[in-house]
């Protein structure tokens, strides 16, 4: 066994050994071998010298996930490593999605960038850092001799992904106010939140689309649509896209990944939607529109993602509230644009022999029949409609999650969170 692990440890030497010489090649190349400093370089480039100044400049370093410099170049604060997994999962696209496959970035002296390099060289499937971190025994027999020597430069470099000092913001960060609580009079409802830049994340975004847009095999689908040919897949535009610079003329200053990208960040279009007209027809023939809701591609992928994260039985905690009331408002806003869509029908539709809606759904989705029908706008007016659509929606959500614990006490959560926003939407219409 101590053969193998001494056989596997001259073999990460050799790896280490290999790049060591590659770089000193490089800067041996323009000097004459009686030059005073190609001794120096010899002498600085020895695996155990080069080895034990890595370990001493690695502390000018840190591999992380969320930098602070792309948000402001002169901000001095905390920069995160959160691996993707670690995040909570959300319905919106985020540092989560990127699961275990994503790219570490680097912030601190450029100067030191070779050491980083150094701790991304791959041993059977693994690199340096990861080794270091897992206090790899291989790895440590490699490193030196000196047992003691060996341990400190094995945590020196497993540190990187370690913050310097206290978390702490920069007056050159933005800050937001985020309502945490219910009531936004209250200063203690508030936490003040200092945005990083998704680092990993913005990586992934450009190096896809700089595949869709200049990949051979994009170039050659754009080519098979001009010409009305068959391709073997599609290809992807992103109209209206803009192109951030960060860092000017030395992008490393901000980090390795945006220096890879060449100071390059892509930022996607943040425009209202253009609303195409689609067939509006008014729901005839049945006696509710929530099962109609329920089958549209968004609300039926909202209860998914909820039902999903149900299923895992989450502990009763603030965080799995948070979770699910996210899910849910975003179903209530569904809501209330299937039902704004609707309203856009001819007034006075819900009077078609052929409506079966419950009154309660009519007064809902036909607001406007109100100038038509001084009996119908009475009954919008002082009726209970709106708790019984409250109820009907909540009902439906229940039935959906019917294989998981949902009951009365869900039912009328639900039929709360809605309650705001349908008494928002009759106060919008002044009716």
């Amino acid at each position: 066994m101590d053969s193998m692990l001494q056989e596997k440890g001259q073999t990460l030497r050799q790896l280490m050994q290999a790049f060591i010489d590659e770089r000193l090649a490089a800067k041996l190349e323009k000097l004459e071998p009686d030059d005073p400093k190609y001794a120096e370089l010899q002498e600085q480039y020895r695996f155990d010298s080069w080895i034990e100044d890595a370990a001493r400049r690695v502390g000018q370093l840190q591999v992380v996930t969320h930098t602070l410099k792309a948000v402001h170049p002169d901000a001095k604060g905390t920069n995160l490593f959160i691996p993707p997994n670690a995040l909570p999962d959300t319905p919106w696209v985020g540092s989560h999605l990127l699961g275990d496959d994503y790219a570490t970035d680097v912030v601190g002296n450029a100067a030191a960038l070779d050491v980083y390099k150094f701790l991304k060289l791959e041993f059977q499937g693994q690199t340096l850092l990861s080794l270091a971190l897992e206090q790899n025994a291989e790895l440590l027999d490699a490193l030196s001799a000196d047992p003691g020597k060996a341990r400190e430069f094995l945590e020196a470099f497993a540190s990187i992904t370690q913050g310097k000092g206290g978390d702490r913001s920069s007056t050159r960060a933005k800050q937001v106010y985020w309502l945490v609580g219910d009531e936004p009079t209250r200063n203690e409802d508030f936490h003040l939140l200092s945005p990083l830049y998704p680092s990993s994340l913005s990586h992934r975004i450009f190096q896809r689309i700089q595949h869709d847009r200049f990949s051979e095999e994009a170039k050659a689908a754009r080519q098979a649509r001009r010409e009305n040919k068959l391709f073997v897949t599609g290809h992807a535009d992103y109209p209206n896209s803009a192109t951030q610079k960060l860092g000017g003329t030395k992008p490393q200053n901000i980090s390795q990944l945006n220096s890879e990208r060449g100071g390059n960040n892509y930022l996607l279009a943040s425009l209202p939607p253009l609303w195409h007209s689609r067939d509006n027809r008014p729901p005839l023939m049945i006696e509710s529109v929530f099962p109609r809701f329920m089958r549209q591609k968004q609300s039926r992928w909202l209860m998914g993602r909820l039902v999903r994260f149900l299923k895992i039985n989450p502990p009763a905690n603030r965080h799995t509230r948070m979770q699910v009331d996210a899910y849910v408002d975003a179903l209530i806003e569904e809501l209330v644009l299937f039902s704004a869509h609707l309203h856009q029908l001819e007034p006075g539709w819900s009077t078609d022999p052929d409506c079966r809606l419950v009154e309660a759904e009519q007064l809902w989705l036909d607001p406007w029949r109100v100038e038509l029908d001084e009996n119908f706008a009475a009954r919008r007016t002082f009726g209970d409609w709106v708790e019984e659509v409250q109820s009907r929606f909540a009902n439906q959500v229940n039935k959906v999650l019917s294989g998981l614990p949902a009951g009365d006490a869900e039912h009328r959560e639900w039929s709360r969170r809605i309650d705001k926003k349908l008494n928002a939407l009759r106060e919008v219409l002044d009716v």
